[in-house]
C-alpha cells in the first residue's frame, strides 16, 4: 500500500510541474510578441491648409465646345514632282565639280566638266555629214543646168534633188547631236558642260572627282524645288476616317515650336504600313524658307465633330516640375492640389483643361500665391 502511495504521489508531481511549465511558455510567448500595430489614414500629400483661405478668389471651371483636332507626327520630304535629275547625255570621265550637295544653285548654272570621246565621235560624224552635202549639192546644182538643156531626163533631176534633201537633212542631225552632246560645231571641243536644267537645291550627289558618267546613266546630281514640301505623316487606321483630301492642316515645326504653317490634304495613300498600322497622309505646303528636308513636325486635322472640354482661367493653372495642377477647395480650410492635362489658349485670358477636373468645380485663381503662402509655413 505504501508503494502505492508513493507511486501516485510522483505522478500527481510530474503532473503538476507539466502544467506550471505549459503556463511559463505562454507567459513568456506574449512578452516576447511584437506590439499591437496602429493602423491610421495615409497622409495626402497634396491636401494643405491654410489660416485664411477666403484670401484666395475661386472661379468655377465650364463647359468650353471646340472642334476635334487629331494631332500626328510627319517628316518633310521634297515634292516629286518639283525633283529634277540631272543627266549627262555623254560618258566620259569627270574633270571639274563646281557644285555640292545641299548648294542652292540657278538654273543653266555649271555643275560638272565631262571630258568625252562621244565629242571626236560626233564632230567626226557631222564633218562626213557636211562633205556629203557639199557633194549632193554639186551634183544636183549640176543636174539642174543639164536639164535645162535637155541633156537629162526629169527623174534624174528628181532623184539629185533627193540626195541633196537627204545630204542637208544627215548634216542638221549630226550638228544637233553635237549641240545635245554640249558642244559647238564651230568650236568643237572634248570637255562637256553639265549645267543645271532647274534652280532649287542639291538633294543629291552620286559624284566625286575623277569618276566616271555614263550617257543617260545614274543621275550625278539631283536638283529640288523647296518652295513647297510635302508633309508626310502616318495616321493611326482608327483615325483616317476623320482625315479626308482637301481637308486643311496645321503644320508646327519642333525646331520652330511657335510658328504655324498651313497645308492642304493631298493625297491619303491606299495602303497601310502592316507593323504599325499607320497609313501615309501627304500635305502639301508652302516653305517660307526654313523648312529642311528631314524635319520632324506636328501636323493638326480639324475634325468633323466638336469635343466637349472645360476652360478655366489661365491664371489658375500652376506649372510646377513640368505638369499643370489646379488648387480646388477641400473642407476644413484646405486646399488640394489635382494634376490636369492643359489644351489651347482660348479668348478672354481661359485655359482649355482636356482632363483632371470636372465641370461646375471651383478652382484657385491665384495658386502661386497659395503655393508661396504653403512654402512659407
Amino acid at each position: 500500500m505504501k508503494s502505492k502511495a508513493f507511486g501516485f504521489g510522483l505522478i500527481m508531481m510530474a503532473a503538476s510541474l507539466a502544467t506550471s511549465g505549459c503556463k511559463s511558455d505562454k507567459v513568456n510567448a506574449q512578452a516576447e510578441a511584437p506590439p499591437h500595430a496602429n493602423v491610421t489614414q495615409d497622409f495626402d500629400a497634396n491636401a494643405f491648409s491654410v489660416d485664411h483661405p477666403e484670401h484666395f478668389s475661386l472661379a468655377t471651371a465650364t463647359e468650353h465646345r471646340a472642334p476635334a483636332k487629331l494631332a500626328v507626327t510627319g517628316a518633310v520630304n521634297p515634292d516629286i514632282a518639283r525633283t529634277v535629275p540631272v543627266i549627262s547625255l555623254a560618258s566620259g570621265r569627270i574633270v571639274g565639280i563646281y557644285a555640292r550637295l545641299g548648294d542652292t544653285v540657278k538654273k543653266g548654272q555649271l555643275l560638272l566638266k565631262v571630258r568625252s570621246d562621244d565629242i571626236s565621235g560626233g564632230f567626226a560624224n557631222y564633218q562626213m555629214a557636211v562633205a556629203d552635202e557639199v557633194l549632193a549639192r554639186a551634183q544636183y546644182e549640176r543636174s539642174q543646168d543639164l536639164y535645162k538643156h535637155g541633156a537629162i531626163a526629169l527623174n534624174d533631176l528628181q532623184v539629185a534633188q533627193d540626195t541633196e534633201d537627204k545630204a542637208k537633212v544627215a548634216m542638221n542631225t549630226a550638228a544637233e547631236h553635237l549641240r545635245l552632246l554640249g558642244s559647238s560645231v564651230d568650236h568643237p571641243s572634248g570637255i562637256v558642260d553639265i549645267r543645271a536644267p532647274v534652280s532649287g537645291v542639291i538633294t543629291d550627289q552620286q559624284v566625286t572627282n575623277a569618276a566616271g558618267v555614263q550617257s543617260l546613266g545614274t543621275s550625278p546630281f539631283t536638283i529640288s524645288d523647296l518652295s513647297y514640301v510635302w508633309i508626310v505623316c502616318d495616321v493611326y487606321e482608327n483615325d483616317l476616317p476623320s482625315v479626308h483630301t482637301g481637308d486643311t492642316a496645321e503644320i508646327t515645326l519642333n525646331a520652330y515650336p511657335g510658328r504655324v504653317l498651313k497645308g492642304t490634304v493631298s493625297n491619303i495613300l491606299p495602303m497601310l504600313d502592316p507593323n504599325l498600322r499607320t497609313g501615309k497622309v501627304r500635305i502639301e505646303v508652302p516653305n517660307p524658307g526654313m523648312m529642311r528636308l528631314g524635319m520632324f513636325v506636328t501636323a493638326t486635322f480639324q475634325g468633323q465633330k466638336d469635343d466637349v472640354f472645360l476652360s478655366v482661367p489661365a491664371s489658375a493653372i500652376l506649372h510646377l516640375h513640368d505638369r499643370d495642377w489646379v488648387y480646388v477647395p477641400a473642407p476644413d480650410k484646405r486646399f488640394r492640389r489635382v494634376a490636369v492635362v492643359g489644351g489651347d489658349a482660348l479668348p478672354g485670358g481661359l485655359q482649355e483643361i482636356k482632363s483632371g477636373l470636372q465641370a461646375g468645380q471651383q478652382v484657385v485663381t491665384n495658386p502661386l500665391a497659395l503655393q508661396n503662402e504653403i512654402d512659407n509655413k
